[in-house]
């Protein structure tokens, strides 16, 4: 009887240190890295020497203007622009026909001369214009100033009126929020998404003589916005986006109104004055603020999932004080997830 049960408890011991070792396994098997997919610039882009001062000059002397466009590798967005926008005959058309389109690596060691005879390297250009997202793209006019810049990626539709835009150099007549209001019609059916996290009006979000105990995201939207449904519906409806979200003072803004708001810094505006002073060109827009009022970032383009999220987290740590760089941010981000053993998925709603 002993030995039997010795031997039982042999077994126990046996089967509870497979047990123990097979949790440590797991525990530190590292999460997986998807939704990363490679483009490469169409072949109908400029082969620039990277010299923007000859690029400039030379296209307007073909009464043409320069686009920068930058990208970096596993950027889902980049090869979504290039598959959606830089394969359509009416985009392509309008682009060889106006633009010079040049291609920088945000992350590139090539030698560039800015348009104001300045030297960099691709990335530290990249890290002078202040590039978060990729791909971002920078419309130079004729004399090399930036007539547009698209901070992230923007829908056909959307991205036809920036290229009219440009083009037309319609940037000395109108900013581009205003351009973009006189091209769409304001839709008025339908309303906005009520969630339980903004904050009612009177929309008093005045910081600047007290700080806050929370930062502040401002949600700038539109009725009838199938992209605001998706914020709504996929990104928000996440529990760890709810769960950032909810770190926050947030509140939500029809940025074709003229809803009375005391801005962070006190100034008395409208809702549709903001947006425009803010030059918002996309619907959703969200807009950060620190405890004291200062903007921090924001989105104003399509982001999925793990991207919003992880703006929510930058500006949550305060983590730009001690990184610059929201891409790298996102990689350190990524990494930290992985080693957890949680899945990074970039491209999931």
């Amino acid at each position: 009887m002993p030995a039997r049960r010795t031997l039982l408890n042999h077994r126990i011991l046996v089967l509870y240190l497979t047990l123990m070792m097979g949790a440590g396994v797991f525990a530190n098997e590292k999460g997986r890295f998807l939704g990363a997919e490679e483009s490469e610039p169409p072949a109908w882009f400029r082969q620039s020497f990277l010299d923007f001062e000859e690029d400039v000059r030379e296209a307007a002397a073909n009464h043409k203007r320069v686009m920068l466009y930058f990208h970096q590798a596993n950027c889902p967005y980049c090869s979504l622009l290039v598959k959606e926008n830089f394969t359509r005959p009416d985009i392509v058309a309008v682009m060889r026909n106006n633009l010079e389109s040049v291609a920088i690596n945000m992350w590139g060691d090539r030698e560039v001369i800015a348009p104001d005879g300045k030297h960099y390297t691709e990335k530290s250009l990249a890290a002078a214009l202040k590039v978060n997202y990729t791909p971002t793209l920078v419309f130079l006019d004729e004399h090399g100033d930036i007539a547009l810049r698209l901070n992230g990626y923007y829908p056909p539709e959307r991205f036809q009126l920036a290229l009219d835009y440009v083009t037309g150099h319609k940037e000395k007549e109108l900013d581009f929020h205003a351009y973009l209001a006189s091209r769409q019609a304001v839709k008025t059916t339908g309303g906005l998404h009520p969630e339980p996290f903004f904050l009612p009006p009177p929309y008093a979000l005045a910081r600047n003589s007290l700080p806050a105990s929370r930062p502040l995201a401002v949600f700038f939207e539109q009725a009838d916005c199938t992209d605001c449904d998706r914020l709504h519906e996929r990104v928000l409806a996440d529990p760890d986006t709810r769960a950032l979200v909810e770190k926050f003072e947030s509140v939500q803004l029809d940025m074709a109104a003229d809803t009375p708001v005391i801005t962070p810094g006190g100034q008395r505006t409208t809702a549709s004055a903001w947006a425009r002073d803010l030059n918002l060109g996309y619907a959703p827009s969200i807009v950060f603020f620190d405890r004291k009022g200062k903007e921090v970032m924001s989105i104003d383009a399509f982001l999925k999932t793990f991207h919003v999220q992880s703006v929510f987290d930058y500006v949550l740590q305060e983590a730009y004080l001690r990184e610059p760089s929201f891409q790298r941010f996102l990689s350190e981000r990524a990494g930290r997830l992985r080693d957890e053993g949680i899945d990074v998925d970039i491209w999931s709603d």
